[in-house]
């Protein structure tokens, strides 16, 4: 009984087995049945979705690279001192490059520690990404930044003006420049991996102030009472970790110009936003080397224009007293003795890091309080535009237009962070006699036209009339912008003032939320990208003519073109139509053979006597207190000429490359 009770059991079993067999293969008949009936075409389209589809996270990749070039005898970047020439390291320069992708769009951002990206440099650069990428980046998804860094090497530049007070186009300090960018995308696109972003903002106080006040204020009150400050003092802040939460990477932008190193400073620096990165990538790179390291943090440049970390303010060296409210000079010594203090005073490295650490410390606090991530699509938008000649819609009535080039008297004075050496004042609105017959003797007098274009400007060098033996400064010029999620990124190709960028963001916010698309933009300014063109000033500090008004090169409506280009941007990323914008006239690429180079021939390298190059005259200590100075000295050739740079991470390198590090 109870067998055929197991027997009888077991037979339903096997029908239930049977009839599940025959219910499968049913259905996966019916299947092959269904999809052979579909078009191949529609295959992909799939079944309509029941639910939402959570968002992708981006695909990140983040990458740094050394760019310091060769470290002797070539001019730095910056204080256009020709005498001013690298003779050491105090800190390594580096390339820092983001990449983030959608899935669908790429979008790259890279700050170098140089002076700033000239139009020759991104080009160079864009043509070696292409060798090895292809059209994966382009103009229009590739933005390059400098930090503004006065210590970096020069020799960079493809036209007369900059090519002059480089000691012309040096070919060992811009390939060095090029190979270190590049290499820093190579190893963010090696490093690409599935990640989030977390945008984060905060104000950094006693870390800049206005170097010219007097032209700030002549900005209307009811636009300055917006304000609380006469400097930026946002930290904006982006925080890149992977799908596990874990930190790979810091992007920051902070307004304040890197010249806590001086101008008499003869050592290659990557000055204070430098050392800030330093500091960061050290406390999340543990047991690394300087340079070294997965985690990369980027201290980018912003609206600088007049914002400097010389926060006690000018004085007469030597007197003590206050420089001059407009002139920034002094009773006996004119400009040169007007001479904007650091928190340290005049020691050069102690200022570098005090505002370093005032950065990195504002940073590290962002970072860890990093929690609205960035969600949503990317986009890039990019234009060639002819600088000097953008009709402007001032208001209703009134039209405006921009100049050729041209810079004015103030130009020659200089700053309070390094005035000029002749009789130069700011707040030249009146030509001067001598220097105007001097130019026109040597150079030719500025045309009626151009003149009048640049009013109240007194030209000094009409340069955009001067193409011999190159043109003296660009008229094309790159105007982009790419957006990742709410985050707009314009890419300023140069020194925006504090006002200048303030606009800028309010117009391109203002332009994107319009169609709806864009909500709770945040708009960063990024300087002294893709181009080098001087100063961008507000109309009204413009009439002024301190040193950043005489250094806007394309007249009085400058900014309002930029806004109007940025704005047309911004219109089209909002559309979706950005790839339908004209992509405007190209800029030249001069052949090295039309470059000139007037860095006069490195000497033969030299040995001590029955010594080899590489050979170490004296070697470091088998161990050392904290606070102790390792020092090693060993025998090289000249940097310029045998492309040897010393060691990776050298404080201080004299020849025979001799070497000390603080511990």
């Amino acid at each position: 009984m109870a067998r055929r009770k197991a027997l009888c059991c077991g037979l339903n079993s096997l029908e239930v087995i049977l009839m599940v067999l025959f219910v499968v293969m049913t259905a996966v008949s019916v299947g092959l049945i269904t999809v052979m009936a579909i078009p191949w075409e529609d295959q992909t389209q799939g079944p309509e979705p029941t639910e939402e589809p959570k968002e992708n996270p981006y695909l990140i990749g983040v990458g740094r690279a050394d760019c310091t070039g060769p470290p002797a005898d070539i001019p730095l970047m910056g204080y256009a001192h020709l005498e001013q020439t690298a003779g050491g390291i105090h800190t390594r320069l580096f390339s820092r490059a983001f990449i983030v992708d959608d899935g669908s769009k790429r979008v790259l951002f890279v700050t170098a520690d140089i002076g700033m990206v000239s139009q020759r440099l991104r080009l160079e650069v864009l043509k070696e990404l292409e060798l090895i990428y292809g059209n994966m980046y382009r103009q229009d998804n590739v933005i390059l930044s400098g930090t503004h860094t006065h210590s970096g090497l020069a020799g960079y530049f493809q036209y007369t003006l900059f090519m002059i007070t480089s000691k012309g186009y040096i070919r060992p300090s811009i390939q060095a420049i090029v190979n270190g960018i590049v290499k820093s995308v190579v190893i963010a696109h090696r490093n690409i991996k599935p990640g989030r972003i977390y945008i984060s903002k905060g104000e950094l106080e006693e870390s800049n102030v206005n170097r010219s006040p007097y032209s700030y204020l002549n900005n209307p009150a009811e636009e300055r009472n917006k304000y609380k400050a006469n400097t930026d003092k946002q930290v904006t802040l982006l925080k890149f970790t992977d799908l596990d939460g874990d930190g790979i990477g810091m992007l920051s932008w902070f307004a304040v110009h890197a010249v806590s190193m001086n101008y008499t400073n003869r050592m290659v620096s990557s000055d204070n936003v430098g050392y800030a990165s330093y500091l960061l990538e050290q406390e999340k790179n543990i047991g690394s080397l300087p340079g070294e390291g997965p985690f990369v943090a980027a201290f980018a440049s912003s609206n600088l224009g007049d914002a400097t970390p010389n926060i006690k303010g000018p004085f007469c060296a030597n007197t003590g007293e206050a420089c001059d409210f407009l002139n920034s000079s002094c009773p006996v010594g004119g400009t040169k003795m007007c001479i904007g203090l650091g928190p340290a005073g005049s020691n050069m490295f102690e200022n570098t890091k005090i505002i370093g650490e005032n950065i990195y410390k504002r940073a590290k606090d962002l970072y860890g309080k990093a929690s609205q991530e960035v969600r949503g699509p990317l986009h890039a938008a990019h234009q060639w535009v002819n600088m000097t000649d953008v009709t402007v819609q001032l208001n209703s009535t009134h039209m405006g237009r921009t100049c050729k080039p041209a810079l004015g008297h103030s130009f020659a004075a200089g700053t309070t962070d390094g005035g000029g050496d002749l009789n130069f004042t700011q707040g030249a609105v009146d030509g001067d006699p001598f220097w105007d017959g001097i130019r026109d003797a040597l150079l030719g007098a500025p045309s009626n036209e151009t003149q009048d274009c640049h009013k109240p400007k007194p030209i000094l060098f009409s340069t955009g009339e001067m193409n011999w033996p190159l043109p003296w400064h660009p008229s094309i010029v790159d105007v982009q912008m790419i957006t990742i999620g709410p985050l707009a990124i314009v890419a300023i190709p140069g020194e925006m003032t504090t006002m200048s960028g303030r606009r800028i963001r309010e117009a391109v916010k203002q332009e994107l939320e319009a169609q709806g698309t864009f909500h709770n933009t945040e708009v960063v300014v990024a300087g002294l990208c893709n181009i080098y063109t001087h100063y961008i000033t507000t109309y009204e500090e413009y009439q002024i003519q301190r040193y950043e008004g005489a250094s806007t090169i394309f007249g009085p409506h400058t900014l309002s073109a930029y806004i109007q280009k940025f704005r047309g941007l911004a219109k089209a990323i909002a559309e979706g139509k950005e790839q339908e914008l004209p992509k405007g006239p190209e800029p030249p690429f001069f052949k090295d053979g039309q470059l000139f180079n007037l860095l006069p021939a490195a000497p033969i390298d030299k040995k001590p006597v029955n010594t080899t190059f590489g050979e170490a005259l004296q070697q470091v200590n088998p161990e050392y207190r904290v606070g102790e100075v390792a020092s090693v000295t060993f025998v090289a050739g000249n940097p310029i000429t045998s492309g040897y740079e010393c060691v990776s991470m050298s404080i201080h390198v004299l020849f025979y490359c001799r070497a000390r590090w603080p511990l």
